[in-house]
């Protein structure tokens, strides 16, 4: 057969052998005689491709399985006594239903402000962070904080900093409802059982949507 063969021509004339060991040569690096690659170029028999030559070839591409998050995000509700936006925090877990946490951000007349300036009472800035560990607080240590103590640390860059996760004791009550940027949960048992759950789960991602 003439060597000007238009390619695909010989090639669909080859047998599922020969085109096969022509492929895992090829996959492998190696060379096959010339005597294989004559024989592929005119043969006539349709070509199978093993799976296991597919995955040489094209091997799979591994997706990770989703991880358990916190997200916060507004919402159109508001604590009447002081004005404080209610802010949803959100935990999904994988295979679960989403739990929703009731939470304040920030002081009730800074939630315009420059959220990436430090002292800005603002809510915490949008982006990723990551939570640290769980820690309890002694009663009455720090009274605005609540019983327990969560970091978080931006993955970007901003200005703020010592930003957590606490209970806001405060919350509606007083001039001193709110924070002064981090998450603070409005109710005590909330806090507690959030705690229970991202010390379970292993959640180490927050979110700040809005």
């Amino acid at each position: 057969m003439p060597r000007s063969m238009p390619f695909q021509r010989l090639a669909s004339r080859a047998t599922p052998s020969l085109m096969l060991f022509s492929a895992v040569c090829v996959g492998l690096g190696i060379s096959a005689p010339s005597w294989a690659n004559d024989f592929v170029l005119n043969s006539s028999a349709p070509v199978e491709v093993s799976s296991r030559l597919l995955a040489i070839l094209e091997p799979p591409v591994a997706i990770p399985d989703p991880e358990p998050q916190l997200v916060l995000g507004r919402t159109k509700r508001q604590i009447r006594s002081t004005g404080d936006p209610i802010w949803d925090l959100r935990l999904e877990i994988p295979g679960e239903p989403a739990r929703h946490f009731d939470a304040v951000s920030g002081r009730a007349h800074r939630q315009n402000a420059d959220r990436d300036q430090m002292g800005s009472k603002a809510p915490l800035p949008t982006g990723s962070y990551t939570l640290g560990p769980v820690e309890p607080l002694a009663d009455g240590a720090y009274p605005e904080l609540g019983p327990v103590w969560i970091g978080i640390e931006p993955t970007f860059t901003t200005g703020r900093r010592v930003l957590g996760i606490h209970q806001d004791p405060s919350a509606g009550l007083n001039g001193n409802s709110g924070t002064l940027g981090c998450i603070g949960l409005i109710r005590k048992h909330d806090m507690l059982e959030l705690s229970q759950l991202i010390k379970g789960r292993d959640v180490r991602l927050l979110v700040v949507e809005d």
